[in-house]
């Protein structure tokens, strides 16, 4: 029995509020276990440099991560310097996830960024911050009408972590768990059941292809669920 008392393919109970602020044009509040984000989709009419001076210019989608001093103990240090190496990581990782299910020709010559702010962190912020991410990208994307003869959204994106503690796979890892972890992945797949990105790290012991496929079952099914949850939000 996890120190949770979940079974080893559960999900953490999972709360969503929709709207939370009244500035972004999406906005989400996401708290699964204790690890707790805000996520807010803000629209610029405008495209990055690099794109201006296409023929046709076509949107982007980008996301910046961060966590809030509070969010763990001992506090984090804001960062007053720039973005530290493992955020950069993190919100690459948002980015590419979100920009995986858009069409940017149907989107138009706007931006959309994606902030996901870590409230509280008890493992699983990169993932919640997706899963949460693609619900406010949407509301985001109904605010403005339409604009194209073809949806924005392609699909649905969420992602989920994985591990093996003790010996067994489990779904969903809790700090507790995460932070002593023989095996840790994180998983991000769209809602037709595609990949795409799995990151996996083995700490200290390696593991074989049926452990592999073992977390990534798992996965699957946790990711199953929380576009299930997407989807009745977004109904």
């Amino acid at each position: 029995m996890r120190s949770d008392n979940r079974a080893a393919d559960q999900l953490r109970t999972i709360e969503v509020t929709r709207g939370f602020t009244g500035s972004a044009a999406g906005s989400v509040y996401i708290k699964a276990g204790r690890t707790t984000i805000l996520c807010t989709a803000s629209i610029d009419d405008d495209v990055p440099p690099w794109k201006r001076n296409a023929e046709n210019p076509t949107g982007w989608v980008t996301a910046e991560y961060n966590m809030l001093p509070g969010s763990t103990s001992p506090r984090k240090r804001r960062d007053r310097n720039g973005v530290d190496g493992r955020s950069t990581e993190i919100q690459r990782l948002i980015g590419r996830s979100l920009r995986s299910v858009v069409d940017f020709g149907a989107l138009g010559a706007r931006t959309i960024t994606v902030d996901c702010d870590v409230l509280e962190a008890d493992g699983g912020t990169r993932t919640l911050s997706i899963t949460g991410g693609f619900i406010a990208l949407a509301d985001a994307v109904k605010s403005l009408g339409e604009v194209s003869d073809r949806p924005i959204l392609k699909a649905n994106v969420a992602a989920i972590s994985v591990g093996v503690f003790e010996g067994e796979a489990l779904l969903d890892l809790c700090y507790e768990e995460d932070v002593r972890a023989e095996v840790d992945m994180n998983v991000v797949m769209t809602g037709n059941g595609e990949y795409v990105e799995v990151q996996g790290t083995a700490e200290g012991q390696t593991f074989g292809r049926a452990m592999l496929n073992r977390q990534l079952d798992l996965a699957e099914k946790g990711i199953r669920e929380l576009v299930e949850l997407q989807n009745r939000l977004l109904a």
